[in-house]
C-alpha cells in the first residue's frame, strides 16, 4: 500500500501556489510518480460550495481538504495541496494527522507583491469592498506566516522557472529519502 507524501502549500492568494503545483505535476509524472493536486479554488467550487470566507469557514475548508488527503494518500505518490491555509492551527492539525510524509511549503510573497500581480482580481475587488474578509488583506482575516516551514518558495523575488525548479528538486529529494 502506498503512503503518498503530502506537500501542503501556504501563502497569500497570488503567491504562485497553483502555478508551481501545475508546473511540477507533469515533471513528476514523467518520472513515473502518480500525483494529485487538491487546489483550494477547485475543491471549493466542486465540493465545498456552501462555505464562505469567514475564519470559521476557512478552518472548516482546510479540515475537509485534510480529510481528502487522508483518503487519497494511499492512491498517489505525491499530493500537492495549493491552498492559502492562513492559520497556523490548521497547518498544525494537518501535520499532526498526516504525520510522516507531511511537508509545509511556504510561498513567500508580501502583500504588495500579490496586490501588484492580482491574478484573480481579488485585491481590486477587496479594495472596492466587493470582497469582504480577503485573507491577508482584510484586518478581520489575517494570514499567519509559518514560523518553521519545511521549504520556502521565494515567489516575491524569484522568477517562476526558478521557483518550479527549486521546489521540484526539493520534492525529488524527499521522495528519494522516503523510498
Amino acid at each position: 500500500m502506498k503512503q503518498g507524501l503530502v506537500f501542503w502549500f501556504t501563502g497569500l492568494s497570488g503567491s504562485g501556489k497553483t502555478t508551481v503545483a501545475k508546473a511540477v505535476k507533469p515533471l513528476l509524472e514523467k518520472k513515473g510518480y502518480s500525483v494529485l493536486i487538491l487546489d483550494g479554488d477547485d475543491v471549493r467550487s466542486r465540493l465545498h460550495i456552501d462555505l464562505g470566507f469567514t475564519p470559521e469557514d476557512i478552518r472548516t475548508n482546510n479540515s475537509l481538504i485534510l480529510q481528502l488527503c487522508e483518503t487519497e494518500r494511499e492512491n498517489y505518490n505525491v499530493l500537492l495541496i495549493p491552498i492559502i491555509s492562513p492559520y497556523a492551527s490548521s497547518r498544525a492539525e494537518a501535520r499532526d494527522r498526516l504525520i510522516d510524509g507531511f511537508y509545509e511549503i511556504y510561498f513567500s510573497a508580501d502583500l504588495n507583491t500579490v496586490i501588484e500581480r492580482d491574478v484573480k482580481g481579488l485585491y481590486k475587488k477587496a479594495r472596492n469592498n466587493e470582497v469582504p474578509n480577503l485573507i491577508g488583506y482584510s484586518p478581520s482575516n489575517i494570514y499567519e506566516p509559518p514560523i518553521n516551514p519545511d521549504f520556502v518558495v521565494n515567489s516575491a523575488t524569484d522568477p517562476i522557472e526558478k521557483s518550479v525548479n527549486e521546489f521540484y528538486s526539493y520534492l525529488i529529494r524527499q521522495l528519494k529519502e522516503c523510498s
